[in-house]
């Protein structure tokens, strides 16, 4: 029997429920964003992030601030006791803290094996079975008098145990542990400062709240080293507002025997395959040809980035070009924001000290609180003891004639007249211990008791009390664990800033410009080697100027604009090549024509202009330099009348300008005066007939005459003097109009 063919059923799609965006973001975002601030990514004014206190408390319970190492794998299991995102996320929390990683100035677990390291991105850490933990010796600074009550405690995430909220440490670790973060709608980016400055810039506060900081802090220090770049406006503004930037570079040193370049030392904020990677990238662009190899030769000895470049290289201009081109020259930005009772606040230094301040001296406080409690129930318990120290027979004879075990505390109370607490203690007491030597040493006791309890309850009482302790504590920090400075500062008065120049490799070239509107940028040494120019058909080339490769170019078209480029920014042809169209170039309108084109260094000197008219104008070149990177300038000179000439010279010099065929004028420029304005009509140099012009004007040593004071004038304008059969055939005068450069 054939099976009866079923109908696919059809799912009917819920039909969409309108939400107010409102009530989403309350019901879904809020609490999401409220947990990524206040338990993952902004730090608390201990300095640690709920996943770094909740690791380092679990390995202080497990006995590893005075034990031996043990496998990290066993901590990482049972961190999750209280931290239950997992045991990767557990693990890498540890390694950053580890003295193998390398990444804090003082790392707070001591490590055995391979933790990677902060400025490597491929060197990866072993695995947690392969490495070993314990904590180091600074951690008992964080755990100091924890189990004295010095701070709150709460549930873990299943409430079956507890966790502190926050670690007591005893000194400002927030500023020492450099610590980033990125949470929801804000961030935190802490850097580390040098241990001895911290501490003894917080004493000082405590004495005067107005002292100033930045006289004991010098700088951030960080545990990868470099040198600090020190601007004293951007660090005053992180120490006032917790906000701003500053840049630190490498420190390296230079190998003259083998021509290498040693970098040792590098910002916090990089790694050795980032620098590599930029550097290759930058010599396959062609932009650092003087370095021949470069590769990384860290080991254990620590890290090393050799980079071999040519003898004849100058290794501080390259190490310009690093700064300026790689993360060898890095920028910290700053963002000290931190939680304070539930809040996120960004804080200056002086505040956050401040908030330190008052947190220490809330767990001084309930230390002495703690050990002022503890002290005053051992005097009471003692009190007790005294009071039976006149008939020891008779307490022993209470004891031995009740019969009911639970009569004996209450008929010593009645017997001598103490409490029940007091009589506990008494009968507690062992047999062996009811001798008299031992009856009054507890009993002695009770003055240094007294004495004690008396300092306990001043210390509660008066802060200043308080932060007496919590200055010799940091006095004793300071003996213990102070390091020098790892990260050097350099004034930037010191430090030369490196530009975007020294990247333009700079050698001699010559620019030729066509009739056409063609030009070539052509090396001196392709021209050695041949230059022999190919042009196109009934195409010629009307200048030729020498340059450098660093040069502004200039060009001035028959539209009165004049466009500028770089000269490293038209690209290299060899004489045999037809070069570059200027309209694709320049961007230029269709139909302009380029007519002249300058090369400057510094915009001295000044440009003289002809036109067909007999004038002249001399304009300085300062008038085309601009200050921003502009590429077209227009107005350049006067429309009134077509140009014939222009020259950019230095100096004044002589020139021969033809009306039409027959005559010349020989004058210097020194005439013609210095026109403000780049559009100025000039002055009249050539007195000209109706209906001719100017036609022709060139440089006085191209003026081929047997005898050129013949055509000289002192006084313009000038008609000048007529030209003899002998000059017109050796100057070969054009038969049609047009400009001659």
């Amino acid at each position: 029997m054939a099976r009866k063919q079923q109908e696919p059923s059809t799912i009917k799609a819920a039909p969409a429920i309108q939400q107010p965006i409102t009530d989403t973001l309350e019901l879904n975002f809020m609490p999401y964003a409220m947990s990524v601030i206040l338990s993952r990514a902004i730090p608390e004014i201990d300095g640690f992030k709920p996943a770094h206190r909740k690791l380092l408390y679990t390995m202080y319970k497990m006995g590893l601030l005075n034990g031996g190492r043990i496998k990290s794998a066993n901590v990482v299991g049972q961190t999750m006791r209280l931290n239950p995102h997992g045991d990767q996320a557990i693990y890498e929390t540890m390694v950053r803290l580890t003295r193998g990683n390398d990444t804090l100035l003082h790392p707070f677990v001591d490590s055995k094996g391979n933790f990677g390291k902060a400025f490597s991105r491929d060197m990866a850490y072993a695995a947690s079975r392969y490495t070993e933990v314990k904590l180091d010796a600074i951690c008992a600074e964080l755990f100091h008098d924890i189990d004295k009550d010095t701070v709150e405690f709460i549930d873990n995430y299943d409430s079956t145990m507890k966790e502190p909220s926050l670690l007591p440490t005893t000194f400002p670790n927030l500023l020492v542990t450099p610590n980033t973060g990125i949470a929801v709608g804000m961030a935190s980016s802490i850097c580390s400062f040098n241990l001895k400055e911290i501490c003894m810039a917080t004493i000082a506060y405590m004495q005067d709240y107005e002292t100033d900081l930045s006289a004991i802090i010098t700088a951030p220090d960080f545990s990868t080293g470099g040198e600090l770049l020190f601007n004293e406006d951007e660090m005053k503004s992180i120490y006032e507002t917790g906000r701003g930037s500053f840049k630190v570079r490498a420190r390296y040193q230079y190998d003259k025997k083998n021509s290498c370049i040693e970098i040792l030392e590098i910002p916090h904020t990089t790694t050795i395959e980032a620098i590599i990677d930029k550097i290759v990238a930058l010599i396959k662009a062609g932009k650092l040809r003087e370095i021949t190899d470069v590769r990384d030769e860290t080991d254990l000895n620590g890290l090393k980035i050799a980079i071999d470049i040519r003898r004849t290289a100058d290794p501080e201009a390259i190490m310009q070009k690093l700064f300026l081109s790689t993360p060898l020259l890095d920028s910290f930005s700053c963002n000290f924001n931190i939680l304070v009772n539930g809040h996120p606040r960004t804080m200056g230094i002086r505040e956050i000290l401040d908030e330190w301040l008052q947190f220490r001296t809330d767990c001084v406080r309930r230390r002495a609180q703690y050990d002022l409690t503890r002290a005053a129930e051992k005097m009471h318990l003692l009190d007790g003891l005294s009071k039976i120290l006149l008939d020891i027979d008779k307490a022993i004879r209470i004891i031995r004639d009740t019969e009911e075990d639970k009569l004996v505390i209450p008929n010593l109370c009645a017997g001598f007249g103490i409490d029940e607490t007091q009589a506990e203690y008494i009968a507690e007491i062992k047999l062996r211990n009811l001798n008299k030597q031992y009856l009054l040493n507890r009993v002695n006791e009770l003055d240094n008791l007294k004495a004690e309890i008396a300092r306990l309850t001043d210390v509660v009482k008066h802060d200043s009390k308080i932060h007496a302790i919590i200055a010799a504590e940091l006095k004793d920090v300071v003996k213990k664990y102070a390091k020098p400075r790892k990260t050097d500062v350099v004034y930037q008065i010191e430090a030369p800033v490196a530009s975007s120049e020294i990247f333009i490799e700079d050698y001699g070239l010559k620019l030729f410009l066509t009739e056409h509107s063609y030009l070539k940028k052509v090396s001196l040494a392709s021209l050695r080697a041949s230059s022999e120019h190919y042009l196109k058909e009934n195409d010629r080339i009307i200048q030729e100027i020498e340059t450098t490769n660093k040069a502004d170019i200039l060009f001035f078209s028959d539209r009165q604009n004049v466009y500028k480029l770089k000269a490293h920014e038209i690209a290299d042809c060899k004489a045999s090549a037809i070069g570059e169209f200027t309209t694709n170039l320049l961007n230029s309108e269709d139909g302009e024509k380029i007519l002249y084109i300058a090369a400057v260094t510094e915009y001295t000197g000044h440009l003289l202009f002809g036109f067909e008219n007999g004038k002249f104008a001399k304009v300085g070149m300062d008038k085309y330099e601009t200050k921003t990177n502009r590429k077209k300038l227009v107005n350049a000179y006067s429309g009134k009348s077509p140009l014939v000439y222009a020259d950019y010279a230095l100096a004044d010099g002589d020139y021969a300008a033809f009306r039409g065929t027959d005559k010349t004028v020989l004058f210097n420029s020194a005439l013609v005066p210095l026109f403000s304005a780049k559009s100025a009509a000039g002055i009249q140099v050539v007195t000209l007939k109706k209906n001719s012009i100017m036609s022709r004007v060139v440089p006085a040593a191209q003026f081929a005459s047997a005898d050129p004071g013949y055509y000289r004038t002192d006084k313009i304008p000038s008609t000048g003097h007529f030209l003899t059969e002998q000059d017109k055939a050796a100057n070969n005068l054009p038969s049609q109009i047009g400009l001659e450069l």
